[in-house]
């Protein structure tokens, strides 16, 4: 929660959960590109010490948004 909190306040992290059926999780990030996604989760605590890994990299544009405000 320490280094994911900054990240969700900041504006990085957009969404993020577990995948309940398949195992795993998804991370909604606002990036610039692959290499911004990669540089800021290196330093995640999960990832270094093997507990998490990346499996993938993806750019989503979004189209439909019925979110208030």
């Amino acid at each position: 929660a320490a280094f994911i909190d900054p990240m969700v306040e900041n504006g990085f992290i957009v969404m993020g959960g577990p995948l309940p059926d398949e195992g795993g999780a998804i991370l909604i990030v606002r990036a610039e590109n692959e290499a911004a996604v990669q540089e800021r989760l290196d330093d995640d605590p999960w990832y270094r010490h093997s507990i998490l890994h990346l499996d993938s990299i993806k750019r989503w544009e979004i189209f439909i948004d019925q979110r208030e405000g």
